[in-house]
């Protein structure tokens, strides 16, 4: 290999990538893979739950055999067995595919770069394979591209021990507060959600910690009491840990339980808001959750827990008479039991709803509907979490449908 590299822009859409590995290293790669539109196959023995969960790619749950990148255009061997990455590059090479090696780096036909967007710009540093200045460089870039100020690099200081709560925001990486993403730069440890926004996770140098803490809907989880474990754990072995959330720390991403974790234990913490999706989620759908002489109250409920369980904290008769806003999060799965107890409570059936899929990422959906046809509505559009149901008037506006957006 040369003394440096030749940097390029790859249309990948629609063109099959193959990932072997879904570790951390998949798992950071895989949103900017999936946003460049290309054809994602992963194989892997046993997937970070992140991995295994996202619908926009194919995962075969099994070892690396010979054959396995026919019809490739790109490849990513990202295992933990250096014999199996060096099979993957062979493989590669053989059918001048470019390969990326995650382990070595030296024995791969390509490099992925410190890579990072502002306002429709990308842009990519290579280092010569000094990850962390390639990092600090591009951290630095990114700031200055924000907020306007000169560019400077320092890539030597490092973050005190502690652990941050930081909120991603609903998932568009760009959403994420300067303080959350400032802060993400100079992580050594990243616990992060199944919806904490993925791309960012490319953005982190290959020395960070990425720990999935993913909890799928009805699936894998790790448990609340682990991820604190981890938390504190790290703190105390003198690490800065970033504990990445979708959204906002508080609103149902049990952060306050996470916080007197790190108090009990003396381990310093912090918290970084996060935009919400149960606010954000509508407005990106050009929905707006209050609007004058409409709604005079915004309630946002929890779908966790199914009407009348003995778990549940929530009147729904009494959520049936307001009139304002309602805002369901975690309601798919049980969205008839919510509506049926809507209905029950005395709510117009033609109340209008709104059903938002995947908010502020590129596959967002919106379905209109009313309070009795929504869950049928659902149903029919195969309706998947994360989905925000929006209840009420201000669901069935449609100005910004017209709207031309830039």
């Amino acid at each position: 290999m040369g003394d440096g590299h030749y940097l390029a822009g790859l249309d990948l859409t629609g063109r099959k990538v193959v990932v072997v590995g879904g570790g951390g290293v998949a798992q950071r790669r895989l949103p900017n893979l999936i946003a460049a539109g290309a054809d994602v196959h992963v194989i892997a023995v046993d997937p970070r739950p992140t991995v295994e969960a996202e619908p926009a790619i194919t995962v075969r749950r099994r070892a690396y055999a010979a054959g396995d990148l026919d019809g490739a255009w790109y490849a990513l061997a990202c295992t933990d067995d250096p014999e199996v990455n060096a099979a993957v590059v062979a493989e590669a090479a053989a059918a001048r595919i470019f390969c990326v090696r995650a382990d070595d780096a030296r024995e791969g036909t390509a490099v992925t770069p410190a890579s990072g967007r502002h306002d429709g710009l990308q842009f990519g540093v290579l280092a010569g394979g000094d990850h962390r200045r390639s990092a600090a460089v591009r951290a630095a870039i990114t700031a200055a591209l924000a907020d306007g100020t000169t560019l400077t690099v320092d890539a030597a200081a490092p973050h005190a021990a502690g652990v941050a709560l930081v909120g991603g925001g609903p998932g568009d990486p760009e959403l994420i507060t300067v303080r959350g993403r400032r802060l993400l730069a100079r992580a050594d440890v990243v616990v992060a959600d199944r919806l904490a926004p993925g791309a960012l996770l490319d953005e982190l140098g290959p020395q960070v910690e990425v720990i999935d803490a993913a909890k799928v809907p009805y699936g894998r989880a790790m448990r609340q009491e682990k991820i604190n474990e981890i938390l504190v754990d790290r703190a105390q072995a003198g690490k800065f840990v970033v504990r990445l959330k979708g959204g906002d720390p508080y609103v149902y991403g049990r952060g306050f339980e996470e916080l007197q974790a790190c108090v009990d234990a003396g381990v310093p913490v912090t918290v970084v808001p996060g935009i919400t999706s149960p606010i954000s989620a509508p407005a990106l759908a050009g929905i707006p959750v209050t609007h004058r002489g409409v709604t005079h109250e915004v309630v946002i409920v929890s779908g966790h827990v199914a009407p009348g369980h003995p778990d549940s904290l929530t009147e729904w008769d009494a959520l049936a008479k307001l009139r304002g806003t309602l805002v369901l999060m975690m309601a798919v799965q049980r969205l008839d039991a919510f509506a049926q107890a809507l209905l029950d409570g005395g709510k117009p059936g033609d109340t209008p709803v709104a059903l938002i899929e995947n908010a502020s990422r590129p596959d967002q959906r919106l379905l209109r509907t009313d309070l009795a046809g929504a869950a049928q509505t659902a149903r029919e559009a195969e309706l998947k979490p994360p989905a925000i149901v929006v209840v009420g008037p201000v669901a069935g506006f449609t100005d910004a449908d017209r709207a031309i957006g830039f």
